[in-house]
C-alpha cells in the first residue's frame, strides 16, 4: 500500500469492482444440453447397419432418421419459440430436455420403423426448442462484455459431440448394441435435468403483449446478413462433411476416416477456445477468418495430387474455421436482436426470435447440404464436393465483408457497453 493510500480513510477509498467471472457450472450444464442434442442428431450415421437390420429397412431408409430430426427442427423452431416465449426459461429448458430424453428412450426400445421416425421427429422438436433458447440463456447469465465467451462455452458441446461423442457413441453401439447408445443418451439426460435444476438460475419469459413477431425480426438491421451467411456457410460445410468418407475412399484414404475426423475435431476445440477468448472484440475479423480457413481447406481438398499430408492439413484448417462458427453466428444474431431491443425499448424478445430464425435456417441448410452433396456425388463424383464448398463460401464471404455497419460490424456492438450489467 502506498503512502498516499494510507493517508485516505478506509471508508473513503474507491471500491475496486470484483473481477467478473463466468458462471461455469451453469454454462457447462447448457453446454451439456448442446452436446446431447447434437450427438443424438448425428448418432444414427455411425449405427446405420445395426439399426437397419433391427428395424427391417434399408440403410438409406434408416438414414432418414437424421433427415426427420433436422426437418422437425426446421418446421417447429420458429412457431414453438414464439408460443413458449412467456414461459420461465429454466422450466422451458427442462421441458425440452425431458421430451428429448423420452424420445431417445422410445427410439432405443422401438422395433417399428414408423415409430422410430416419430420418436426422432419428437426429439428434433425438443432439440430445436432447446437450441433456439440456449444461446440467449447463456447470454442472460453474464454481463454484456462476457456474452461472446458465455456463448462459446455453451456451444462448445457441438465440437465435443463431433470429436468425441460420435466416435464414442459409435463404439458403444458396435461393441454392445445400438439401443444401448440411445439409452446412454437418456441416462445422461436424466443427470442433466438434475444438474440444470440445481445450478442454472431461472430467467423470466416475455409477456405476450411484449413479444416481437418472428416475421418482423427480418427487418432488424443486421439480421438478414447473419442469416444469409449462416445458410451459405452451413450448406458449404454439410455437403462436404456428410460425404467425407466417400471422398477419402476416392483418394485412397478410406481407412483413415477416424484419424482425419480426429484432427478435425481437435482443431475445432482449439477454434472454440480462440473464439471464446477474442469474440468480444474481434467478431467480424474472426468470422471472415473462419470463412477463409474453410475455403482454404476446400482448396486443398480440390488439389488433384491427393496426398495424405494435404488432406490432414485441410482437416486442420477446416476444424479451425468451423469449430467456432456456431458461436460467431449465434453471437452476431444475438447482438443484432439485442440492439433492436435497446433501440425500441420494449425488450420484446427480438434476440430470441432471431436465434429461432438462425436455428431454422441452420437445419434447412443441414438437410439441403446433405441432399445437394448426395446429388453431386451421384452426378459428378467426389471431386465436385470441394469446388461446391467454394461456390457457397465465396458469396458468404462477400456478405459478411459487406455487413460493416450491421450484422458483422467493424466495431463490436458490445464494446461501448462493457460495463453494462
Amino acid at each position: 500500500m502506498s503512502s498516499t493510500d494510507r493517508a485516505i480513510p478506509v471508508h473513503k477509498r474507491p471500491v475496486e469492482p470484483a473481477k467478473e467471472r463466468l458462471p461455469l457450472p451453469a454454462l457447462l450444464a447448457l453446454s451439456t444440453a448442446v452436446f446431447l442434442t447434437c450427438l443424438t442428431e448425428v448418432l444414427p450415421a455411425g449405427l446405420l447397419p445395426a439399426m437397419s437390420a433391427d428395424l427391417g429397412v434399408s440403410e438409406s431408409a434408416t438414414g432418414q432418421t437424421v433427415t426427420v430430426f433436422a426437418l422437425a427442427i426446421a418446421l417447429t423452431a420458429l412457431p414453438l419459440t414464439s408460443a413458449t416465449a412467456p414461459w420461465p426459461r429454466r422450466r422451458l429448458l427442462l421441458t425440452a430436455m425431458a421430451g428429448f430424453g423420452l424420445a431417445n428412450t422410445v427410439t432405443a426400445l422401438s422395433s417399428s420403423y414408423p415409430l422410430t421416425l416419430a420418436a426422432r421427429a419428437v426429439a428434433g422438436v425438443a432439440a430445436g426448442l432447446a437450441w433456439a433458447l440456449l444461446a440467449g440463456y447463456a447470454r442472460s447469465l453474464v454481463p454484456a462484455r462476457l456474452h461472446g465467451r458465455a456463448v462459446a462455452v455453451a456451444l462448445a458441446g457441438i465440437p465435443v459431440a463431433l470429436a468425441v461423442g460420435v466416435p464414442a457413441g459409435t463404439y458403444l453401439g458396435l461393441t454392445a448394441d445400438w439401443r444401448t447408445a440411445f439409452l446412454a443418451m437418456t441416462a445422461l439426460t436424466v443427470v442433466l435435468l438434475c444438474w440444470i435444476t440445481l445450478v442454472v438460475p431461472d430467467r423470466p419469459g416475455r409477456p405476450a403483449g411484449a413479444r416481437t413477431p418472428v416475421a418482423r425480426v427480418l427487418a432488424i438491421p443486421g439480421v438478414l446478413p447473419v442469416l444469409a451467411v449462416t445458410l451459405l456457410f452451413v450448406l458449404a460445410h454439410t455437403l462436404c462433411y456428410t460425404y467425407l468418407a466417400p471422398y477419402l475412399h476416392h483418394v485412397g484414404m478410406g481407412g483413415s476416416t477416424d484419424r482425419v475426423l480426429l484432427v478435425f475435431g481437435l482443431a475445432s476445440l482449439l477454434s472454440i477456445w480462440l473464439v471464446g477468448a477474442l469474440i468480444h472484440r474481434r467478431l467480424r475479423a474472426l468470422t471472415l477468418a473462419a470463412t477463409l480457413l474453410v475455403a482454404g481447406a476446400a482448396a486443398l481438398l480440390a488439389v488433384p495430387a491427393h496426398r495424405a499430408a494435404l488432406v490432414y492439413a485441410a482437416a486442420e484448417l477446416w476444424g479451425l474455421g468451423w469449430g467456432g462458427t456456431p458461436t460467431l453466428l449465434q453471437t452476431a444474431a444475438g447482438d443484432a436482436g439485442d440492439g433492436a431491443e435497446e433501440e425500441d425499448g420494449t425488450g420484446g424478445g427480438a434476440a430470441e426470435a432471431t436465434q429461432a430464425w438462425l436455428v431454422t435456417l441452420w437445419n434447412v441448410a443441414t438437410a439441403g447440404g446433405g441432399l445437394a452433396g448426395g446429388l453431386l456425388l451421384d452426378g459428378l463424383g467426389t471431386g465436385a464436393l470441394p469446388w461446391s464448398v467454394l461456390a457457397f463460401l465465396v458469396p458468404a464471404l462477400a456478405v459478411a465483408a459487406g455487413a460493416r455497419r450491421h450484422g458483422f460490424p467493424v466495431r463490436a456492438r458490445t464494446a461501448p457497453d462493457a460495463g453494462r450489467p
